[in-house]
């Protein structure tokens, strides 16, 4: 997963993710990754429109947002 993450983050491409929280709810979120330190990175998160702070351990999933999608957000 860390490296699908760094990839996604020198390309400088929006993602989409599903997450579990610290207490077990699973969301689907649009980031931004901004840097990745350690086990966890920062991001832009378009769900909550503010910079956070993700484990890398509690991510599921994550897919590239492709350029037209984009573009119709």
């Amino acid at each position: 997963m860390r490296e699908q993450l760094i990839k996604a983050m020198q390309r400088n491409q929006f993602v989409n993710m599903m997450y579990v929280s610290k207490n077990g709810a699973v969301t689907k979120r649009r980031i931004k990754i901004i840097k990745i330190v350690g086990d966890s990175f920062q991001a832009f998160c378009f769900t909550r429109h503010a910079k956070r702070t993700f484990l890398i351990s509690n991510v599921l999933a994550v897919i590239p947002v492709i350029r037209k999608e984009r573009e119709v957000v």
